[in-house]
């Protein structure tokens, strides 16, 4: 029996005795599309960090793939899913191609180092991703843009059956959005990879994603098919705006 790859059930987390998320629960099976959408301070982020064990809930249970994360040690987690976060700061300079590298720790041996596989990886990530003109460059001085789409090449080289992008069109152009979410659903349907991301812009959610999981006020309020989920009286209520400032393209 295939286990879930992501499974929450009631889970519940605070900060400073104001609830964050509200007794969620949500299954994501391997190979599927799912879209985290909502207005901000709904909790969306809040419950990729939940998933990914950075942050603990205060109550109900996670698992990966039929195991709590809460039993996993961080390369365990690593092997499992890879994340996207929306910016990360690099402490210390690094070139475009050592960063996209560390997406191969939790597979190098601790021993022996990268193996060619591993270099093999990092460099159909580049490829993939489109980062080739950026090699050698230092990653910190890049625009925000092009660090996000380096963050993105790390997850893939990662090649964790998981993926989890927290706005990973935040820092792009129209262009790059498109790209990036093409290749998002490349991932997904020509590799099996299962993703999860949190998005802002309903119509790329609506159009990338078949699947979209809507919170607001930390409870999960929608799920289903875009049209499902987006319908114009919910619009209204979670949003506040006119449904017909809202531009929804079709599924797929």
């Amino acid at each position: 029996m295939t286990r879930p790859a992501i499974w929450l059930d009631g889970v519940t987390v605070e900060a400073r005795g104001r609830p964050i998320l509200r007794d969620v629960s949500l299954t994501v099976e391997p190979g599927e599309r799912v879209a985290l959408i909502g207005p901000n301070g709904a909790g969306k982020s809040t419950l990729l960090r939940v998933v990914a064990g950075v942050l603990g809930a205060n109550a109900g249970r996670v698992e990966l793939g039929g195991v709590p994360v809460t039993s996993m040690d961080r390369t365990a987690v690593a092997r499992r899913l890879a994340v996207v976060p929306q910016q990360t700061a690099l402490p210390f300079s690094m070139r475009v191609e050592e960063v996209v590298a560390l997406g191969r720790l939790p597979h190098e041996d601790a021993l022996r180092g990268a193996r060619p596989a591993d270099r093999a990886a990092v460099a159909a990530a580049i490829d993939r991703v489109g980062l080739g003109h950026l090699l050698g460059r230092d990653a910190r001085e890049l625009s925000l843009g092009e660090r996000q789409l380096v963050l993105l090449a790390l997850a893939v080289a990662q090649a964790a059956p998981t993926l989890l992008l927290d706005e990973p069109t935040v820092h792009l152009d129209l262009r790059h959005q498109v790209e990036a979410m093409e290749l998002m659903r490349d991932l997904n349907e020509r590799d099996g990879t299962t993703l999860v991301a949190v998005l802002h812009d309903l119509a790329l959610a609506s159009h990338f994603f078949p699947r979209l999981v809507l919170l607001d006020h930390g409870r999960l309020v929608g799920d289903g098919t875009p049209a499902e989920v987006l319908t114009d009286e919910r619009i209204g209520e979670v949003f506040g705006v006119a449904p017909a400032l809202v531009r929804l393209a079709g599924g797929g």
